[in-house]
């Protein structure tokens, strides 16, 4: 019993962990399907009598539809963009340590500033370039966060790639475009995917740019979801529902691309 003591512990430790973070999430997805009685019911009712499906028509119907498709817009064409700009600089930068020892730093000191610092500043000039409100200027502002953080992601992965394997390739006739395509690319899929993956993250979860930078045309869900709450009502049922769409998205995208991110991962990419 003594051994066993502190494995115990720790598993109630992690029970108690998962429990605290998951909790929250089980009562907003069962919020969804109540019906609004059992919404404002006291004592709260956890689980719902019958599964009700018009919060979720609700929300679909209005804005959250809207949402929906904006959100998948801009965080697919960020994270897309994000990996077209960020790949190539973290290799060039790797091989042929452009710019110094420290230009990685600089490029994630990008990163550390918060969204705040740039949002007055995004803001007047994506209103003098009539960028405001629309698809580009915000995968635009998103792009200024997300590049940084790929270009190191993927510099310390290609920091670990032997580059044996691209001389070989030099040898055999190919050109440095050709090695870095053919040859580099596919073993650096798992990384891709991973920082692709939390790039596609942020941009879906952001909220204070998209306030700043939007108005009606275009609207992702962390907007959306802020709208449900109003001065004399909030629309506790709808809110629910969308925050499941908000969330089952993310986590379908992770459990499809699972293997690759724990490769990714696993492989020193996050290293330094």
């Amino acid at each position: 019993m003594k051994s066993r003591g502190p494995k115990i512990l720790t598993y109630a430790m992690l029970l108690l962990a998962i429990l605290f973070f998951v909790l929250p999430v089980v009562w907003i997805a069962l919020t969804s399907f109540k019906s609004q009685a059992e919404v404002f019911s006291y004592p709260p009712v956890f689980v719902p009598e019958h599964i009700n499906l018009r919060h979720y028509a609700g929300v679909l119907s209005g804005a959250g539809g809207q949402a929906l498709r904006d959100s998948f817009i801009v965080a697919g064409s960020n994270a897309l963009l994000s990996l077209v700009a960020g790949v190539p600089a973290a290799y060039a930068i790797s091989r042929w340590r452009i710019g110094g020892q420290h230009f990685a730093m600089w490029i994630l000191s990008i990163r550390m500033f918060p969204p705040v610092v740039s949002a007055i500043p995004l803001f007047l000039l994506f209103t003098n370039l009539q960028l405001l409100d629309t698809y580009l200027g915000l995968i635009i502002a998103y792009l200024t966060l997300n590049v940084p953080f790929v270009v190191w992601f993927m510099k310390s992965f290609f920091d670990d790639l032997p580059r044996d394997l691209e001389d070989a390739a030099l040898v055999d006739g190919a050109n440095r475009w050709q090695a870095f395509v053919r040859v580099v690319v596919p073993l650096a899929i798992p990384a891709i995917v991973s920082s692709g993956l939390l790039a596609f993250v942020f941009a879906w979860n952001e909220f204070l740019l998209a306030l700043f930078l939007t108005r009606s045309a275009v609207k992702t869900l962390p907007i959306a979801l802020s709208s449900l709450v109003g001065g004399h009502e909030i629309l506790w049922g709808q809110i629910g529902a969308l925050a499941v769409m908000a969330i089952l998205p993310v986590v379908l995208l992770v459990m499809l691309l699972q293997r690759y991110v724990v490769r990714g991962l696993s492989l020193g990419a996050v290293e330094g």
